[in-house]
């Protein structure tokens, strides 16, 4: 597994991470067991960063991250980032006091049970937050005091990106970005690259549309985000499915698909593609089965993309996909 940098943070990690949202729910049942066989193959296989929150499963990603990392003695290897702040309710600007703050980054210390979180990142707050003093403040002072040892922000758009990086504590940022999402090349990557800040690849397969599993008859069960949240009505529709429209992604990751050759699969592929952006420090796509960690893992070891396939790719993204998501995000 080769490894990058998240600079700000001090931190080398491995750049296929894993994303554990499917052990909170949203996803369907994933049993403790599951996750447990999931989470164990990935740190077998190298993987030296996870990433969780504290809302998924209302603690329970938390805890299950936790408990591996811990009976495993891999706590000094492996990197935990967790998220905080989606639990408050109304998830509005103002509850993001000092206090509050604390509270989070108590109930995850407890959650995980550690005695320092490694990377504290703001969950998708609202935008008010970016020019909140009081909450960075916040931030640095749980930084001072070692109950984190960085912090960072997980985004919906280009611009709180942006928004994110102008703050001299920040040290990662957490943005959709995936064949689908390709704005974020446009400002985000070189201006994050150029403040030594870490770039977190997440939704990277396009809740499965660029597996290219998918197609017009798919279903998912009544408890998937993939079902209830495609109009938007439960979080914001860019993480589900990247915001791009059930069929318009099918036919596109399709076509896509044909250019993953005999020697990859297409989420390698669309693995690949995020990787060869030099400025991503770890991708995060998330996994239900031992096999789908496996193949995520192997991404890693595949040579960078050819420039024709980086081109057809593109092209596939103007002709299907531009319209419906860059301006938005």
């Amino acid at each position: 597994m080769r490894t990058r940098a998240i600079p700000r943070a001090d931190l080398e990690v491995s750049e296929v991470g894993l994303g554990t949202w499917q052990y909170g729910g949203d996803w369907g049942q994933v049993t403790d067991e599951q996750a447990r066989s999931v989470l164990h193959t990935a740190l077998d296989a190298g993987v030296t960063f996870l990433d969780t929150a504290d809302v998924y499963g209302d603690g329970r990603s938390e805890r299950l991250v936790g408990a591996v990392v811990a009976e495993r003695g891999d706590a000094e290897r492996v990197t935990v980032a967790t998220k905080v702040g989606r639990r408050a309710d109304p998830h509005v600007a103002s509850a993001y006091t000092p206090a509050a703050l604390r509270g989070w980054v108590t109930r995850s210390l407890e959650n995980l049970a550690v005695e320092r979180i490694d990377l504290l990142q703001l969950h998708c707050p609202p935008p008010e937050v970016y020019a909140d003093d009081e909450v960075f403040g916040a931030l640095d002072a749980l930084a001072a005091e070692g109950r984190i040892a960085a912090y960072g922000v997980s985004v919906e758009t280009c611009d709180e990106a942006l928004s994110a990086i102008a703050r001299p504590g920040v040290a990662s940022i957490q943005i959709i970005l995936n064949a689908f999402r390709r704005k974020p090349l446009e400002e985000v990557l070189p201006a994050a690259s150029e403040a030594g800040i870490g770039i977190i690849a997440r939704v990277p397969l396009a809740s499965g549309l660029l597996t290219g599993r998918y197609d017009l008859d798919t279903s998912f069960p009544a408890d998937d985000h993939r079902n209830f949240n495609r109009q938007g009505d439960a979080f914001d529709v860019g993480e589900t499915f990247a915001g791009v429209p059930f069929e318009v992604g099918v036919r596109a990751a399709q076509e896509m698909s044909e250019l993953a050759g005999p020697d990859h699969t297409p989420a390698q592929l669309a693995l690949r593609w995020i990787l060869d952006q030099d400025e991503v420090s770890t991708v995060i796509p998330g996994a239900s089965s031992v096999q789908q960690v496996e193949g995520n893992v192997a991404a890693s070891a595949l040579p960078p993309l050819d420039a024709e396939t980086h081109e057809r790719l593109r092209e596939i993204y103007d002709r299907h996909i531009r319209e419906h998501v860059h301006h938005r995000w």
